[in-house]
């Protein structure tokens, strides 16, 4: 008897309708310099349709990592995609670029038209969000390479910036003053030790409702990254950013280093922004230590700018008119490494 690729596991159907499915998605994500049409070989993209001068290209990749476990367990797969995106062009405005495209790949062991089109959907929300084209992807469909119902997800962005206008933080000083942009909550990271503390060591499902929370866990931990682009890069046209980060894996004590020159370091008034409950609630259910949750997680603020001290407070006022909640959250030193004090907030 003959064999067909069907018989492998693998549905060319269902994919032919998975992609048909996207099509009004990805449509949502088109912009000036987009060109080409979904299901060409390659994504291309018209970079002379923006009269850029020395324009240099800034790219990142990344992925949701086990955040997508609970997007399996509560059967909802249309935010995902907008974490995926968040994570790859809140990397790239770090550097001062303007997210231009996007691209997908989602690895899974059958297709599933309607979930594919709930995971691109999200995906093409996260492009609109940041103002870049989703202009291609892939859907590798591998037979028991995954658990059923399960997948994966990443992502590839691309932007650019001029060339003088790059934000490397060679000009951070001592005294440049901390604004941080709070988060949506956990993001998309550390959801390794998440599942553990409350799936595994308390037995809870993501119906449970935690009363300091007041919904349930899997919707509060599936809330969608906070996507940046667009208030930062206005914020870049009005003030002189010396330096930003990205707050996501490894917290604080990795991610503040990174944004400044050799040799300085950070010192975070704690107090100076409002600790959002699901970070209590990990810390106190996980029994995890202060130090380790600012070793993790974002605790509540996202992206962080470093700015002349002179701008701190008009900055602040700049992003809350903005539709973002901004905090003066420390400052610079000339001591290498990641110190906490003991603060108050100071963001009017």
């Amino acid at each position: 008897m003959a064999n067909t690729y069907r018989d492998a596991g693998v549905d060319i159907e269902a994919g032919y309708e998975a992609v048909k499915r996207m099509g009004k998605h990805v449509a949502r994500t088109n912009r000036a310099g987009a060109i080409g049409a979904l299901g060409g070989f390659g994504g291309m993209f018209d970079l002379s349709a923006l009269h850029y001068r020395k324009p240099v290209l800034v790219s990142g990749t990344d992925g949701v990592g086990t955040k997508l476990k609970l997007a399996f367990l509560t059967n909802k797969h249309d935010t995902i995609g907008i974490d995926c995106v968040a994570m790859c062009v809140n990397d790239i405005i770090v550097q001062g670029a303007e997210p231009l495209f996007f691209l997908d790949y989602i690895g899974c062991g059958n297709q599933n038209p309607e979930t594919i089109e709930q995971i691109v959907k999200g995906v093409a929300e996260g492009c609109v969000q940041a103002g870049c084209a989703l202009v291609g992807g892939e859907t590798a469909e591998m037979p028991d390479m995954y658990e059923e119902g399960e997948y994966d997800l990443a992502g590839f962005a691309v932007g650019a910036c001029e060339k003088e206008a790059l934000v490397t933080g060679k000009n951070t000083a001592p005294g440049d003053v901390l604004i941080g942009l709070a988060s949506s909550g956990i993001h998309s990271n550390g959801y390794s030790l998440i599942r553990k503390i409350f799936l595994k060591d308390h037995a809870m499902t993501v119906d449970t409702i935690l009363p300091e929370l007041g919904r349930p866990l899997g919707e509060v931990l599936l809330t969608p990254t906070k996507i940046y682009v667009k208030p930062v890069l206005s914020a870049l046209k009005k003030f002189e950013v010396k330096g930003m980060a990205h707050v996501t894996g490894g917290g604080f004590y990795e991610n503040m280093p990174r944004m400044l020159r050799a040799g300085l370091g950070v010192e975070i008034r704690l107090g100076s922004w409002p600790v959002p409950p699901v970070f209590s609630a990990v810390e106190s259910y996980g029994n995890v230590s202060r130090d380790e949750m600012f070793h993790v997680f974002n605790m509540g603020i996202g992206f962080v700018l470093a700015v002349n001290a002179e701008d701190a407070q008009a900055a602040v006022s700049f992003f809350n008119q903005s539709g973002e909640q901004a905090f003066i959250i420390g400052h610079v030193t000339n001591t290498a490494g990641v110190r906490f004090a003991a603060g108050s907030r100071d963001d009017a």
